[in-house]
């Protein structure tokens, strides 16, 4: 590829995400879907996140907003995809998903399913047992445009009401047969049956779920309309923070860049980072702000090298297992992180020191999210550090 044509440092990239992310409070949106916009997908693991990482990018969301884009509108859907992760996917999105990073996942699903079947000896044809499953499952759902919930699904089909220990204490049972089937876009996690901040979903057809399907695309395609959008939101980035994000080869992201004429820049770092062709002008200066975010944000998780807004807060901002829990930022780079106390009342806790101003910029957040949430406290199982301190 062609050499590196300009330098962008670590304060370009910090002024980018204030912009691109809808941080800074001048650049927040209006919708759902904007935010999800901004950031190519939402995290969708812990289900509180999609709602927090829009109400962190949007003045005037609410909750029934966030439902809305997800449930009633279905403009935003949650989908397995990239490392074997759940997000939520702009609607027309869907199609480069599961021709990409879905189908990639579910192909290792399906081999990994297949050997367990085998091994705690449920058939002789790990491939036909699953086949049959997932045949009894659709069948079920096909009479049931509202779907079921996992519980329901399990007892209607025995087959799959099963328990395999796959290893010492790491069992698997139905759901997984549910998960291979929305990893192939048979089936949707549809209609949440618990609160905002829990996930309890009706499987439900995917052709249930958003009527007419949108065109299918080629794998090629797919991942290549996925770097484009991950490049919007979060270029300059290496390779190795594509190809870690994507959950996808060298080869994969290599063609992609090409294929969108992909530029080279220096970064502070030295390494050489990636920008779409015509997103070569410089960022303002978005000015001072300030931006209070959940565990697993997508802004947070976009890269693999996060050092130049991490700094050395790496350890105690990150759960053991690599999972990012509530970070405070300050003009591009993480401060700290926030909790609730016994009253719901969002506090701050720095990591380093800052100015006064600044204090000052995370303060107002702080009320922002308290009042957003109006006394609720929200559950997580990813707590770093430096929230446990």
């Amino acid at each position: 590829m062609t050499p590196p044509t300009r330098h962008v440092g670590d304060a370009e990239r910090r002024a980018r995400l204030a912009i691109r992310h809808a941080l800074a409070p001048q650049f927040r949106v209006a919708s759902p879907e904007a935010v999800t916009r901004a950031v190519a997908v939402l995290h969708a693991t812990e289900p509180a996140t999609v709602y927090l990482s829009c109400a962190a990018r949007a003045d005037t969301l609410t909750t029934a907003d966030v439902h809305r884009a997800l449930y009633d509108d279905r403009s935003l859907v949650k989908q397995l995809a990239m490392r074997r992760t759940l997000f939520v996917f702009p609607r027309d999105l869907l199609p480069a998903a599961w021709a990409g990073p879905s189908a990639r996942v579910a192909a290792t699903e399906r081999a990994r399913m297949v050997k367990d079947v085998v091994a705690a000896g449920l058939a002789t044809d790990g491939d036909a047992w699953l086949d049959g499953a997932r045949a009894e499952v659709l069948a079920l759902l096909a009479d049931a445009p509202q779907g079921h919930v996992a519980q329901d699904v399990r007892r209607a089909v025995a087959t799959i009401d099963v328990r395999v220990t796959v290893s010492p204490g790491a069992p698997w049972t139905a759901s997984r047969v549910l998960t291979h089937l929305g990893l192939t876009a048979d089936v949707v996690r549809g209609a949440n049956t618990a609160g905002w901040h829990t996930s309890r979903p009706r499987w439900t057809l995917m052709r249930h779920w958003l009527g007419a399907l949108p065109d299918p695309t080629t794998a090629a395609d797919g991942y290549r309309e996925i770097v484009r959008r991950w490049l919007y939101a979060f270029g300059p980035g290496t390779e190795d923070d594509c190809v870690w994000w994507l959950g996808a080869t060298r080869t994969v992201v290599r063609r992609a860049f090409a294929e969108l004429g992909a530029a080279p820049v220096t970064l502070d770092s030295g390494r050489i980072g990636w920008l779409l062709p015509d997103d070569g002008d410089r960022i303002t200066d978005p000015g001072p702000w300030a931006a209070l975010l959940p565990v697993l944000d997508p802004t947070v998780m976009g890269w693999q090298d996060r050092g130049f807004f991490l700094g050395p807060h790496r350890d105690v901002l990150f759960e053991r297992r690599g999972n990012a829990g509530t970070t405070a930022w300050v003009n591009g780079r993480t401060v700290g992180c926030w909790v609730q106390d016994a009253a719901g009342a969002v506090r701050v806790r720095l990591v380093e020191p800052v100015s006064a101003a600044e204090r000052r910029l995370l303060d107002v957040e702080a009320q922002r999210l308290t009042s957003w949430l109006a006394g609720f406290r929200v559950p997580t199982v990813y707590t770093s550090p430096a929230m446990a301190a």
